[in-house]
């Protein structure tokens, strides 16, 4: 099981997706594309996420099981938790 500590308000995930540059995003900023993702699937959700009564538990879900949802045909959206340091001042 993953450590927790990674999908805290303070992680960072990498978002790639298959028209545009990776980014580094907030859990926030995560949470808000995973979100309007789901709206532009509609009826077409994945089956496990079907199960989930709202879009904030299909959310979550994906945040804690996943690492990628098939948008369609080409469109694929991934993520990965990533942790940053800090320079030291050196």
């Amino acid at each position: 099981m993953a450590d927790p500590l990674l999908y805290d308000d303070s992680g960072y995930f990498v978002v790639l997706e298959a028209d545009g540059p990776e980014q580094i995003v907030t859990v926030a900023e995560l949470r808000d594309r995973l979100t309007a993702a789901i709206a532009q699937l509609g009826d077409e959700l994945p089956r496990d996420l079907q199960k989930f009564e709202t879009t904030a538990e299909r959310v979550q879900s994906l945040i804690d099981t996943s690492c990628e949802l098939d948008l369609g045909p080409d469109r694929l959206l991934q993520w990965y938790a990533v942790r940053l340091e800090r320079p030291n001042g050196d």
